[in-house]
């Protein structure tokens, strides 16, 4: 069975969880079977994810629309999906393409978790900072906030380029 999970930052009108249901029920999650929060993803009080992660059962699939959604911080994130594979239970991220049940979703699953390792400070998430954000900064500011920071997608994308395991 798959079930869904998907969070918004705040309760106000710009942030709604319209495209992340549409999405998640396209992907096949019964909405009887959708779990939501309207909080921070670094908060550890989310009462949707609590109530998720109870429900899946083994042989179940954790969908969320986008990683970050599950949480923001790679740590949090590499516990939360170990701990599903600890109960048998697989995650899938639709906007990565992660699916844990595939080689290559373990794969791309075991990239974060080395690239976690490594300790990034602004984490994989991070977005690249805007020129006016590196003005008064300096060179090494305006380096590491190019495109050469690394994000989930950039990262999904290379995983998929690789030959088929």
């Amino acid at each position: 069975m798959r079930v869904g999970y998907m969070r918004v930052s705040t309760d106000g009108e710009r942030q709604v969880l319209d495209l992340q249901r549409d999405a998640l029920l396209q992907a096949g999650v019964d909405e009887r079977h959708l779990f939501e929060d309207h909080a921070s993803g670094s908060r550890d009080d989310r009462a949707g994810l609590t109530k998720a992660l109870a429900f899946v059962r083994p042989g179940d699939c954790l969908v969320v629309w986008k990683l970050d959604r599950l949480g923001r911080s790679m740590p949090h994130l590499i516990a939360t999906v170990n701990g599903l594979k600890d109960r048998n239970v697989a995650f899938r991220s639709l906007t990565e393409q992660m699916d844990t049940t595939t080689p290559q979703g373990e794969l791309l699953f075991h990239v974060f978790g080395a690239l976690a390792q490594l300790g990034s400070p602004q984490g994989l998430c991070a977005k690249p900072r805007k020129p006016a954000q590196t003005k008064n900064m300096g060179p090494a500011a305006t380096r590491a906030g190019d495109a050469r920071v690394l994000s989930w997608s950039r990262v999904a994308k290379q995983i998929r380029l690789l030959p088929s395991l």
